[in-house]
């Protein structure tokens, strides 16, 4: 049941938030090179946790989905954005099931229609003002900034590391990198933006911040594990690309700290090498190996703890708040995430 529900609010307010993506895109040129590219991810679908996080909290604080869908489509344009150059980061091949955007035009494209994306999401946010006034739009900006800052630091540790070839890392400089670059974007800020628009200002955004970590945390975990095991048409992206990519996901860490140092070498040998000089022979054979020392199933039961941390703070926050159909979609996500089959 809450996996329908999750689907179906997602579904709804996806739609919602992309019909808004569309209304601030300007109809004019260039299209062919920049403003019709601008769409070509939010179009493709995709999860839709962040502005459906913001509305869901927006409303269970007894706020409107009016007053909730301008920031709502500021996230999204945000998170595009940051995945047009996460793909040129990583020189990934697909997104959603096509080709990533620089792969069918060219990084230069696509690294500007990056910046578009990132210029243009700052006018809907404005336009909060018209239902919820300067002071707390105000407050939403410093929001938005703080949750950009976070993501950019995040991205800047784990680029850090790949580029200096840094294979000495523990569980803790893994979880700060995520509280950094996933879990402040992807959840902490969409449910304190969405529960200052709801109360309009009177909820302390501060009382979501640990919520938000352990869903974070979990939702980025189960996507590294994904990655891994899933079927890649439904999972969007080429399967094991974190491996050829020399991601830092708690997964390679955990094997990195038990194998024997024979495999360690090949292993490092094989992060030290240039992207496109990977081998996916050696790739599969680091896979056998995270499966050998059990790095997989290491990271599911790590994830499942962070959820249901989640979930008891979801009850002990939005206990005070009376039931609705925004309340239960929120806790359908975490509940998703504790009974996801692999």
């Amino acid at each position: 049941m809450y996996d329908d529900v999750m689907k179906t609010m997602l579904a709804e307010y996806g739609a919602i938030t992309l019909k808004g993506i569309h209304h601030f895109i300007p109809d004019k040129e260039p299209k062919k090179y920049l403003y019709d590219l601008v769409t070509d991810y939010p179009n493709r679908g995709g999860k839709g946790f962040r502005p459906g996080l913001c509305i869901a909290s927006c409303r269970a604080h007894g706020g409107t989905l009016a007053q909730a869908i301008n920031p709502a489509v500021t996230l999204e344009l945000l998170h595009n954005a940051f995945l047009i150059h996460d793909d040129i980061e990583d020189e990934s091949f697909y997104r959603r099931n096509k080709p990533a955007m620089h792969r069918y035009t060219s990084q230069s494209i696509a690294v500007n229609v990056g910046d578009a994306m990132h210029v243009l999401s700052l006018y809907p946010l404005l336009k909060t003002k018209e239902h919820m006034g300067h002071a707390i739009t105000e407050k939403l900006f410093l929001e938005i900034r703080h949750m950009v800052t976070e993501s950019v630091e995040g991205q800047a540790m784990e680029l850090g590391w790949r580029q200096d070839n840094i294979c000495e890392l523990s569980d803790t400089d893994y979880l700060r990198m995520i509280l950094k670059k996933t879990c402040w974007y992807t959840c902490i800020h969409p449910i304190r933006i969405g529960a200052i628009i709801g109360s309009n200002g009177k909820v302390d955004p501060d009382i979501f911040n640990r919520l938000g970590y352990y869903m974070g945390t979990a939702f980025q975990i189960q996507d590294d594990v994904l990655n891994l095991l899933a079927e890649e048409k439904k999972y969007g992206k080429e399967i094991g690309g974190d491996i050829i990519e020399g991601k830092r996901t708690l997964i390679l860490i955990h094997l990195l700290q038990r194998c024997n140092e024979t495999e360690r070498k090949k292993i490092k040998a094989h992060l030290a090498k240039p992207i496109k000089d990977r081998s996916q022979v050696t790739a599969h054979y680091i896979l056998n190996l995270m499966q050998r020392y059990d790095s997989i199933n290491y990271a599911k039961n790590i994830s499942k703890y962070m959820a249901g941390a989640a979930l008891k703070e979801f009850y002990t926050i939005f206990s005070r708040l009376k039931d609705s159909r925004d309340k239960t979609f929120m806790e359908s996500i975490i509940l998703y995430m504790i009974n996801r089959d692999y």
